[in-house]
């Protein structure tokens, strides 16, 4: 019960930071079998019985035709807690495994046509967000995966609008930590579905960098949850992108770590700035 709460306790300050959940919103809980989004459906469910605006959750599966998915587990449990439940039949893997070849990765394209068919889902249901399962842990190796691979300093945004501009994707766990995670679905006991029934070989990279992160953490206690607070404590004028110095008005920084804005040296310009105003300054 302790790790529930703080758990909810997590997701709420995650919520609550940018509004994520607004009264009479119809949330589409993206249920995949696993342990981050069965966690993240029985909180979202807490959340809904004792927050002060109104909302519901739907869980959504998506049997993708992997050989042998026994998606008949997430039904059971999903029946027998009497929550509200859709599970969509749609053979994405013979897709994958034709263009894809065997010692390739499925991951993103999978992925991707996963996230299709839950925008058009969420549209059938009436749903005005869509809920995805994503953590702390999540959050953190796509930044290192973004720096070291592509030269690009982001990570997961924690609310965003899909492309196709119907949808309102959330990530309600992007304050959770993965191993609380596992702790809380295993004293949950919830029935939980293989994530490697389709063959695909591992994100190398992705692995790659996890066990960076293991040894850091390992090495430094509190280097992950440190890395999580960096994308919420942005100091502007130490980067390097000129486009975000002109949005902004920087000039020049100061060696106390503050800033110079356009206004002249004395003007008040950002200095750290909270992830949720960083991104209301860039819309």
């Amino acid at each position: 019960m302790q790790l529930r709460r703080k758990l909810a306790r997590a997701m709420g300050r995650a919520v609550t930071d940018f509004d994520m959940i607004a009264d009479g919103d119809r949330i589409l809980c993206a249920v995949s079998g696993g342990k981050d989004s069965y966690a993240m459906h029985a909180l979202l469910v807490d959340l809904a019985r004792r927050a002060p605006v109104r909302f519901s959750v739907i869980a959504v599966n998506i049997d993708q035709g992997h050989p042998g998915y026994p998606g008949h587990l997430l039904a059971d449990y999903m029946a027998e807690g009497g929550h509200e439940f859709r599970m969509i039949s749609e053979d994405t893997y013979s897709i994958v495994t034709e263009k894809i070849p065997e010692n390739k990765t499925y991951c993103s394209l999978c992925s991707r046509l996963r996230r299709g068919i839950l925008y058009r889902v969420a549209r059938e249901l009436g749903c005005s967000k869509i809920a995805l399962g994503h953590h702390r842990d999540d959050a953190v190796t796509t930044l290192l995966l973004n720096l070291i691979f592509a030269g690009q300093l982001k990570s997961m945004p924690p609310k965003l609008i899909s492309d196709d501009g119907d949808n309102v994707v959330i990530r309600p766990l992007i304050y959770c930590a993965e191993d609380e995670l596992a702790a809380f679905a295993a004293e949950e006991r919830f029935p939980l579905i293989p994530c490697d029934l389709c063959g695909s070989q591992d994100n190398l990279q992705r692995k790659a960098v996890s066990r960076l992160l293991a040894e850091l953490d390992a090495r430094h206690p509190g280097a992950r949850q440190n890395m999580l607070a960096a994308l919420g404590n942005v100091r502007p004028s130490h980067l390097l992108d000129t486009g975000l110095w002109k949005r902004l008005g920087l000039e020049v920084a100061r060696e106390d770590g503050s800033a110079s804005g356009a206004g002249g040296a004395d003007a008040p310009a950002p200095d750290v700035l909270p992830v949720g105003n960083l991104l209301r300054n860039l819309a």
